[in-house]
């Protein structure tokens, strides 16, 4: 798993944490957020399923539930990073 540098460092001198417990808790997190979008889709529909909401509150609460929760990034082809750059 790619951990950027800059990242590591910041969590480094704000926490206090050498290198190597750095490296792990920053692994940790993005681990813990590897889900993708449709796995958290399907998992949250789930679990709301499970305590009996229905449907239709169920889909606007995962709507604005996404807003604030981190998942993995779809994979983008070489084209679709060329669209996002060049329009």
């Amino acid at each position: 798993m790619y951990v950027d540098p800059l990242l590591l460092r910041h969590v480094q001198e704000s926490s206090g944490l050498d290198a190597a417990q750095a490296q792990r808790l920053v692994q940790d997190v993005l681990a813990f957020h590897e889900e993708s979008v449709e796995e958290w889709v399907r998992r949250r529909h789930a679990e709301l399923k499970t305590y009996g909401a229905k449907n239709e509150a169920i889909f606007a609460r995962l709507r604005e539930e996404l807003r604030q929760t981190v998942v993995a990034p779809p994979e983008l082809s070489e084209r679709q990073l060329r669209r996002i750059v060049y329009g």
